[in-house]
């Protein structure tokens, strides 16, 4: 069973600058989507950055686009989310899962089941 693991959250002031790490363990995922997803307090999560199989493709929320760059490295069955100018609003804990590929992925993670334990960023104002 897949077990992923994000790392990297923290405190920092209005923008600043964090990256995020999703480590896989259990099953290899260099053939299935990895996205990036948030929830703040009080809210329902929300999709963030997804990223193809190979990295060829990016999507990027509008809130985020031109700010976070999502990537992967297979050979370390990780990926990454480099968050810049990060303001106030991005505060939330920040969650990492796979599909099979970024539409799917897209379409049905507000059903999926599983979850790791996610990482908090919070930006001060």
């Amino acid at each position: 069973q897949v077990q992923l693991v994000e790392s990297g959250g923290g405190l920092v002031q209005a923008g600043g600058s964090l990256r995020l790490s999703c480590a896989a363990s259990g099953h290899t995922l260099s053939s299935y989507a990895m996205g990036w997803f948030r929830q703040a307090p009080g809210k329902e999560r929300e999709f963030v950055a997804v990223i193809s199989w190979s990295g060829g493709s990016t999507y990027y929320a509008d809130s985020v686009k031109g700010r976070f760059t999502i990537s992967r490295d297979n050979a370390k069955n990780t990926m990454y989310l480099q968050m810049n100018s990060l303001k106030p609003e991005d505060t939330a804990v920040y969650y990492c899962n796979f599909d099979r590929d970024v539409a799917t992925m897209l379409d049905r993670y507000h059903g999926m089941d599983y979850w790791g334990k996610g990482t908090l960023v919070t930006v001060s104002s």
